[in-house]
């Protein structure tokens, strides 16, 4: 499963675009809520989430975990206990781990960008602690994937979808959607 983490604050082309892309991957998403079943975004738009992520007992073998960004959204990510446990599962056991925008910052927080290659939407730079900084809009490095910010959302999504169905597959669904 690959969950997305949807906190009061979140950007919502980041965290939709990047559903969207990965369903159209027919791989296995939820949007999971930090204060249940509802999320609102950084633009007021109300989303219904698939579960609250609290109900999320263990990050298993196949499953991931995404981080959107906005703002207050990355800042609710980061106090949520919930997420804090959620990510630490995800990177100690070599699951796939993504953030876009902001949210990286909080992979920074915690010491997992370490002599890491990332990216960040531009002002949070220092936030990535001891990470080699990419000059590239999505950057993968081992099992974490960042990103800059809404505009490569789908970049992104197309990203994380290649970890599952492979680059073929996810060029062609990128194609499909007409990207520049």
């Amino acid at each position: 499963m690959i969950y997305v983490l949807l906190a009061d604050g979140f950007e919502e082309i980041e965290a939709l675009a990047t559903v969207d892309f990965l369903r159209r991957a027919e791989l296995p998403v939820k949007m999971a809520g930090v204060n249940g079943l509802e999320a609102i975004g950084s633009h007021s738009i109300a989303v219904a989430c698939d579960c609250a992520a609290e109900e999320i007992e263990e990050i298993g073998e196949d499953d991931s975990v995404v981080l959107p960004g906005g703002m207050p959204g990355t800042l609710n990510l980061e106090r949520s206990e919930t997420v804090q446990k959620l990510i630490d599962e995800a990177y100690d056991h070599g699951r796939l781990l993504c953030a876009i925008c902001a949210a990286p910052s909080i992979l920074g927080h915690k010491g997992i960008l370490e002599g890491k290659k990332a990216i960040c939407f531009p002002g949070f730079e220092s936030e990535l602690y001891g990470a080699e900084l990419s000059d590239s809009k999505v950057c993968r490095d081992g099992k974490i994937i960042t990103a800059a910010g809404a505009g490569v959302a789908i970049e992104f999504g197309r990203e994380i979808a290649a970890e599952y169905v492979g680059r073929d597959t996810a060029a062609r669904i990128r194609e499909s959607l007409q990207c520049m």
